[in-house]
């Protein structure tokens, strides 16, 4: 392995100058300062652009969410993810070329990058992170995001080629994504709660267009709490096109800015008034009219 001074340059591929960069590390500690000045030393034409440092430690599945959230805006160059539970294990680092060159996706083999690649149309090549000439020397183990993930960025944007960087990797063999798909049936939706933002607006694993017809008119939904599996209280929640048209102290359900299905509260915490925690299973089926103004739609809550 090579000190900074020392990390081969060879321009042999495509030249990037932007990282985006998205981890767990937070902003107490020096840990992302420390990944951003290296690769200023290595690359220092690059600009790095913080997507966010405020994933919950571990959380891979929040991480692979936001990515994916992010990745159709990221500019066009290298997108570096770092929520890596596994650090200092077998888990392999990679990086994962895309839509023809215009990107690379850099971080560890966990499920972590591979909901955005799919978004960015597959994976065309992908390397392990295995070339000693383009990674740190270190007293230990345990961050890959400052000697591997960083020098293989800064690499990539002085024009080394991707197969540079390490053992070439089938793309059919990457560790797949951990983001839940629905079950759908005519009558029957089984969704998840994705993630729920700092408003707590709760983002579900539906968009409009995956509803059936026969749930997919600007109705009121039924919902109940977790806490009560079994039923429990309901509330009443409209399809509506903006947070503004729910009214005060009612739920609605929104199509949010990803394109996905959300459930709402005008100016209020939704995940808080309902009870909704991420990873909740909500599983939506029509009802016949039972007096209630307009057709309604059950939506019962219950945690994985």
């Amino acid at each position: 392995m090579n000190s900074k001074a020392d990390i081969v340059r060879s321009v042999m591929g495509r030249r990037y100058d932007t990282i985006s960069f998205l981890s767990d590390y937070g902003t107490d500690d020096e840990f992302v300062g420390v990944v951003k000045s290296v690769i200023r030393e290595l690359a220092p034409h690059a600009r790095v652009i913080d997507l966010t440092h405020g994933i919950s430690p571990f959380d891979v599945r929040a991480g692979s969410l936001a990515l994916a959230r992010s990745i159709s805006y990221v500019a066009s160059g290298i997108v570096m993810a770092v929520v890596d539970p596994g650090v200092g294990t077998a888990r392999r680092g990679i990086a994962v070329e895309v839509a023809d060159g215009e990107g690379v996706l850099i971080g560890p083999d966990n499920g972590l990058l591979a909901p955005a690649v799919a978004m960015a149309g597959g994976a065309e090549r992908a390397v392990q992170l295995d070339n000693p000439d383009h990674r740190l020397e270190t007293p230990g183990a345990t961050f890959d995001g400052r000697d591997v993930f960083a020098p293989a960025a800064a690499a990539l944007c002085t024009g080394v080629d991707l197969l540079d960087l390490g053992s070439e990797v089938d793309v059919d063999l990457l560790f797949p994504g951990v983001v839940p798909l629905p079950q759908i049936d005519d009558s029957l939706v089984i969704a998840q709660a994705l993630w729920t933002d700092r408003f707590g607006n709760v983002q579900l694993n539906i968009g409009p267009d995956d509803l059936p017809e026969e749930l997919a008119a600007d109705v009121q939904v039924r919902f109940s709490a977790p806490t009560d599996p079994t039923g429990g209280s309901t509330r009443a929640a409209t399809r509506v096109a903006s947070f503004a048209d729910v009214a005060a102290g009612a739920v609605g359900m929104v199509v949010d800015a990803n394109g996905m299905l959300a459930l709402v509260m005008n100016q209020r915490s939704a995940a808080d008034e309902l009870g909704i925690a991420d990873g909740d299973q909500v599983v939506i089926t029509a009802l016949a009219d039972d007096g209630d103004s307009g057709m309604t739609v059950k939506v019962d809550l219950t945690t994985r």
